[in-house]
């Protein structure tokens, strides 16, 4: 998504200046993300100044997000995540991607199981909501099996707020880097993915109420719910989709990024 951008931190009073424009033009607003894909690195500090501002131009703001990794949240201490929180930063978009060590680092995400486990405990706990992905396909044929056991793990092991599913797909530009660190990869097809997803949603048994979607512009199938209230219907879906076949999914021309 950044192949244009390199990483920089922007100063203030020019982030200041745009919260200016746009309160102006929507005055009303009562979310904010704040772009672009690693802002919780910046300094607590810094983010602190950009939610009090943020606070000040919209009177009716009651939700700011940000994308966070597992590295950002364990580079900050339980103290700054709750100041954080406290001054408006309540929900993570978190990308956990795969739950098994061996994809994580195929797939190169810098941290293991046991890390995600902990940072996705870390922000709960101070209160923030997370919204959470788990890709689908991105273990391949080989590590189909433990890609979904391990990733369920984690949700099963946490209590994130939101959870989808996602499914892989590999521009062409991609690709070259993806194979070299990842060179027994092999694309799972729709039917082998929707396989993964019934799996998944069959081993997920978690502690809290979970807003569930799979409704990405990449899947085969859609489908939404809350779990474990939902769990069994869920399956029901997937499965019948499975049944009926190729007919049941979503065309390809119609899924995209």
């Amino acid at each position: 998504m950044y192949k244009s951008k390199s990483y920089q931190v922007r100063e203030l009073e020019e982030v200041y200046k745009e919260i200016d424009a746009l309160s102006c033009s929507y005055p009303e607003s009562r979310k904010i993300f704040l772009a672009d894909g690693d802002a919780l690195s910046l300094e607590t500090e810094h983010l602190l100044s950009l939610l009090h501002y943020l606070k000040k131009s919209f009177p009716k703001l009651n939700r700011v997000s940000l994308y966070a990794s597992a590295q950002n949240i364990l580079n900050k201490s339980t103290l700054e995540l709750e100041k954080l929180f406290l001054n408006g930063l309540n929900l993570l978009y978190y990308g956990i991607e795969s739950g098994n060590n061996e994809v994580l680092k195929k797939i190169t995400k810098g941290v293991n199981q046991s890390q995600i486990i902990e940072s996705l405990n870390k922000a709960s706990e101070v209160g923030m909501k997370i919204s959470a992905t788990v890709i689908l396909g991105i273990g391949g044929r080989k590590y189909s099996q433990e890609h979904i056991r391990d990733s369920a793990k984690i949700i099963n092991e946490t209590t994130v707020t939101y959870l989808s599913t996602l499914q892989l797909g590999l521009e062409e530009e991609s690709k070259e880097k993806f194979y070299k660190h990842f060179s027994d990869f092999s694309m799972l097809d729709d039917s082998q993915l929707l396989e993964e997803q019934k799996r998944f949603l069959e081993l997920l048994n978690p502690k809290n109420r979970i807003i569930f979607r799979s409704n990405h512009a990449s899947n085969a199938l859609h489908l939404a719910g809350n779990l474990p209230r939902d769990k069994h219907r869920l399956v029901q879906e997937v499965q019948a989709a499975l049944d009926i076949g190729v007919s049941a999914f979503i065309p390809k021309a119609f899924r995209g990024f």
